[in-house]
């Protein structure tokens, strides 16, 4: 993986899974009843050491392993209270929608158990298997923090972003300092990539997605770069479709991961020459197996055969894909050797 993202082309390429550590997994399903809430499992780094290398035991063909966190650790750290409701998902209180960020109180040492599961995995890995740190991209955290829960369209945050462009450039500074600061974290523990996860980044007009996405993104990727030139920053912008182009070129990252609705010919023919790419099968065809798996695999290896690439899905691995469509997929990919 290391190579692909230093602009080598390898056959087979690498493979990883967005979410390849979590529900899916039946040692992960007991593991997490064993451990009790989310927010248990995350802060417990034996145990979160574990669920992050589960995957790789189970299927010896990935060639990474992602840190098993939550980009919900930013605001909790910043001093946002952060809990998570069965069947509702996070919350964070007080919402920024209503409170002043300044008014929070920081927990920066929230951030340390973070980074001893980085450390547990990275001396537990195989060295031929690469380390994943990760965060959430300042837009997609803030959309968390206004709110206080997430929403279908981001309506709050982005009428937020609109009326009080101060306010918000606040926030997202703020998020932007922590998140420097918890990558060069995991970064000093061994993560050798680092991924910003833009989950919400589809639903900004273009002027806004160059202020609160491609701005904040050039600057972290930037701090990081100049920090640590050894580590490779992949940027995973999701829903972007057309503003690919300008995110892949504004942003410095040395990879941009695509989500399932780009079109793998497309993003070839669009995006620089030569930049790696990540992606882009759609969970769904995980899910369902079969010839349709086997045929979306190949359109997405036939239309990068050209450039580095780094197989994996569009978005995260659904929670009901059955162990045989990942294998069937892993061995899709890798026949191609």
């Amino acid at each position: 993986m290391l190579a692909v993202l230093n602009s080598e082309r390898l056959d087979p390429p690498p493979v990883w899974m967005m979410r390849q550590a979590g529900r899916y997994l039946p040692e992960y399903r007991q593991l997490r009843s064993d451990k009790g809430s989310f927010l248990d499992l995350v802060y417990d780094s034996d145990a979160a050491a574990e669920v992050t290398l589960q995957p790789l035991k189970r299927f010896p063909q990935l060639d990474a392993a992602i840190l098993f966190s939550d980009i919900l650790i930013v605001p909790f750290a910043i001093g946002q209270n952060l809990s998570f409701v069965a069947g509702e998902g996070p919350r964070l209180t007080p919402p920024l929608a209503n409170a002043a960020p300044e008014s929070l109180q920081a927990f920066p040492a929230r951030l340390e158990p973070i980074y001893e599961t980085v450390r547990k995995v990275k001396a537990a890995l195989d060295p031929s298997k690469a380390l994943i740190g990760f965060a959430g991209a300042p837009w997609t955290v803030a959309t968390y923090m206004v709110a206080g829960q997430g929403s279908r369209d981001q309506s709050e945050t982005r009428r937020l972003a609109y009326s009080d462009p101060a306010l918000f450039h606040a926030i997202i500074d703020r998020i932007e300092e922590v998140t420097l600061g918890y990558l060069a974290g995991q970064i000093e523990a061994g993560a050798e990539v680092v991924q910003l996860f833009d989950s919400w980044a589809g639903s900004l007009a273009p002027a806004e997605f160059e202020r609160w996405v491609i701005a904040p993104t050039a600057r972290i990727a930037a701090a990081v770069k100049e920090r640590y030139p050894q580590v490779k920053f992949i940027g995973f912008p999701k829903g972007a479709g057309g503003k690919l182009g300008a995110y892949a070129r504004e942003t410095g990252i040395d990879a941009i991961g695509l989500d399932e609705t780009v079109d793998p010919v497309w993003a070839d023919r669009e995006l620089p020459k030569g930049l790696p790419v990540q992606g882009n099968l759609d969970p769904l065809a995980l899910l369902s197996g079969g010839e349709g798996l086997s045929a979306a695999v190949k359109r997405i290896l036939d239309a990068f055969d050209g450039r580095p690439h780094i197989f994996n899905l569009g978005h995260g691995i659904l929670q009901e894909t059955p162990i045989a469509h990942v294998e069937q997929m892993l061995a899709e990919v890798k026949k191609r050797a």
